[in-house]
C-alpha cells in the first residue's frame, strides 16, 4: 500500500483518503502548496463564503487569494496564519488533510 495523501474530484465535490506516512517523511513543497490550494477552497466553499468574503476576513487582496486557491501563489506562513485565522482555524489544522465520508 502506498503512503501519502491522495485525493479525488467527483461531481464537484472533494473527497480526501489519508494514509499515515512512515517515520521521516517529508512532504515536497509542491504538495503542501496544493494542500493549501485545496484547504482554502474547501474552508471557504463549506461555509459559503466568495473569495472577496474570504479576502476581506484575512486582510488579503481577492485576487492574492484565487491565486493561491490556483496554486500560482506560494503563500508566505504570514499569509497562510491569516487565511488560518479567518476560518478560525490554526495553521496546523489549515495545513492537515482531511478525510470524507461519502
Amino acid at each position: 500500500m502506498r503512503t501519502g495523501h491522495l485525493y479525488a474530484r467527483q461531481r464537484g465535490n472533494i473527497f480526501w483518503i489519508h494514509e499515515p506516512n512512515p517515520p521521516g517523511y517529508r512532504v515536497p513543497i509542491a504538495n503542501a502548496v496544493k494542500l493549501l490550494a485545496m484547504n482554502v477552497r474547501l474552508e471557504r466553499v463549506m461555509r459559503g463564503w466568495s473569495q472577496e468574503t474570504l479576502a476581506e476576513l484575512a486582510g488579503l487582496h481577492r485576487s492574492f487569494v484565487g491565486a493561491i486557491e490556483r496554486c500560482e501563489h506560494n503563500a508566505t506562513l504570514a499569509t497562510v496564519e491569516k487565511l488560518a485565522n479567518a476560518f478560525d482555524l490554526s495553521v496546523t489544522e489549515l495545513l492537515m488533510p482531511h478525510k470524507f465520508n461519502s
